[in-house]
């Protein structure tokens, strides 16, 4: 059976406001009668714990960076949910990114990376960083080259990788390989789905009734609650007409594919770590959880809703934050 984005996927060349429609559809061809549409978090398996160790020392380490001041932890702080609390974030230099960073916990159920999910794997999401000069603006040859001259790398590289030399395949690999143990788990609301009724409260009960019954579960459900297609910001009403000022990068995903259908189209983002996420959308320009999904009904649903109803929803999406080491609530 193909999968949900597979099959999300081959509507492309649909109109946004009817791929819309068909989302719905979707979600019930793969939900089978009684489960439900998002799933718990499961462990990590088959992860090298050597390479995952080397993974997090190369995730922290400034030095991969032109001016040895900017970390991937510093755009995706662990701590706080592994993204950080700005608009846009500040790379070397100073210099202001182009859009909001997503947090990387979870980031390996996504189904591409990127806002425009320009590509599909960690390891070439590492790219996009390294390379951007308001970034970290490095190459693959200088980070190598500065890596060697450590005087721990060369050892750790080897030990980990057995035998295996600094190379990029192998930062990558090690960097990618420590975001994907990145998972989030015991989340109250996945306790909850495992049959513990006490899990949640009833406000969380009825936030995920309607999170269900107004539609948002269209675009937002698997294990990763979101991440596994793209939508039209502003399919309902021009959300981009209102606000101004269209950027490069307002255009999402046509940026990477040309089609027409595809402009402000982005990948759905991640709820499991909204919690922690503020501010919201691809231009951070939802200051608070509660700002976004007031968004969400404007210009996704075209519908009102009792504040009531978005308070419930709020909490319920606050259900769905689960544990890391790294992560300190």
């Amino acid at each position: 059976m193909k999968s949900f984005a597979s099959l999300y996927e081959a509507l492309a060349g649909a109109g946004a406001r009817y791929r819309y429609l068909l989302l719905c559809g979707l979600v019930c061809a793969f939900t089978p009668l009684g489960a439900e549409p998002i799933k718990p978090l499961q462990p990590v398996t088959g992860l090298d714990p050597q390479i995952v160790a080397l993974g997090k020392k190369l995730f922290h380490d400034p030095r991969l960076s032109k001016d040895e001041t900017i970390s991937c932890a510093s755009c995706h702080n662990l701590a706080t949910g592994g993204a950080d609390s700005s608009r846009v974030s500040v790379g070397i230099g100073g210099e202001l990114g182009l859009v909001n960073s997503p947090t990387v916990y979870n980031s390996g159920l996504l189904f591409r990376q990127f806002w425009d999910g320009r590509v599909e794997t960690l390891e070439e999401q590492i790219d996009g960083p390294i390379h951007a000069p308001f970034e970290m603006g490095m190459s693959w040859p200088d980070v190598v080259a500065r890596l060697y001259g450590d005087a721990d790398y060369p050892q750790l590289f080897r030990k980990a990788f057995r035998g295996g030399e600094i190379s990029e395949a192998n930062i990558k690999k090690a960097i990618a390989d420590f975001e994907r143990s990145l998972v989030t788990l015991n989340a109250p609301f996945d306790r909850y789905l495992q049959g513990d009724e006490e899990a949640i409260t009833k406000q969380q009960k009825r936030g995920y009734a309607l999170f269900k019954q107004y539609g948002c579960i269209s675009c937002h459900q698997g294990a990763a609650v979101g991440g596994n297609m793209f939508q039209v910001f502003g399919v309902i009403n021009a959300y981009f007409t209102q606000r101004g000022n269209i950027t490069e990068a307002d255009l999402g995903r046509y940026n990477v594919t040309g089609n027409p259908a595809d402009k402000h189209s982005f990948k759905v983002p991640s709820l499991r770590l909204a919690a922690y996420t503020a501010p919201y959308l691809h231009d951070g320009n939802a200051a608070t959880l509660r700002d976004a999904v007031d968004m969400m009904f404007t210009f996704q649903l075209g519908r009102e809703a009792p504040d009531q109803d978005k308070e419930d929803i709020v909490a319920f999406i606050r259900s769905l934050a689960g544990d890391h080491p790294e992560l300190k609530k």
